[in-house]
């Protein structure tokens, strides 16, 4: 079991996948929405959470003040756990579960996301990760901001050129990695900062 940790949910359990997923720790989904609160990105935000397993993150957006949240997770028994919490706390039309593989839900639409999540298995294969990220700096929005949780030990996030990384932050083992929407003539030359998202 995790929890949610603050908000109009806060303390409330969340049940977990019984295998194949790494929920996020209470420290570091502290850490990510503390930053995320800071920089008023949640309030009214439509929220997209990829990888979602439990939904802990994207749940923790929607306690927090987010308008929606879209819950993408390709396991079955993921989208079953996902479903059962999402009942649990009454979410209704706030939040969506969406059982599919990310790279196709994001090569379809064109909605932009103000907040995208992503904490994709730590043995993703590289390929598959700089195509996901390619997929999110086409679907964020403007003002939007991506965090990804990563392996510390993997270094710098691998951000397509259509986002500019803002910061990055280890906690053990785990690494969350923010970028922004890079302006439209810097897309082909992004560089690094340290703006907050």
């Amino acid at each position: 079991m995790t929890r949610i940790i603050a908000g109009r949910w806060g303390g409330r359990r969340l049940a977990v996948p019984p295998r194949g997923t790494r929920p996020t720790t209470d420290r570091v989904r502290e850490a990510v929405f503390s930053r995320l609160d800071h920089g008023d990105h949640l309030r009214g935000a439509r929220v997209l959470d990829l990888f979602a397993g439990s939904g802990a993150l994207g749940f923790e957006a929607l306690s927090r003040g987010a308008a929606h949240a879209t819950l993408v997770e390709a396991d079955a028994r993921a989208v079953g756990v996902l479903r059962s919490n999402a009942r649990d706390l009454s979410a209704g039309a706030d939040a969506r579960v969406v059982k599919e593989r990310v790279r196709p839900f994001l090569s379809r639409g064109d909605e932009p996301w103000d907040v995208i999540l992503l904490d994709p298995p730590y043995d993703i294969a590289p390929s598959e990760l700089a195509a996901v990220l390619a997929g999110v700096g086409e679907r964020l929005a403007p003002d939007g901001v991506a965090v990804l949780e990563w392996a510390s030990r993997a270094g710098a996030a691998p951000w397509p050129a259509s986002l500019v990384p803002v910061a990055s932050k280890a906690y053990g083992e785990t690494a969350i990695h923010y970028a922004r929407r890079a302006a439209p003539e810097l897309a082909d030359d992004a560089d690094g900062g340290s703006v907050e998202p």
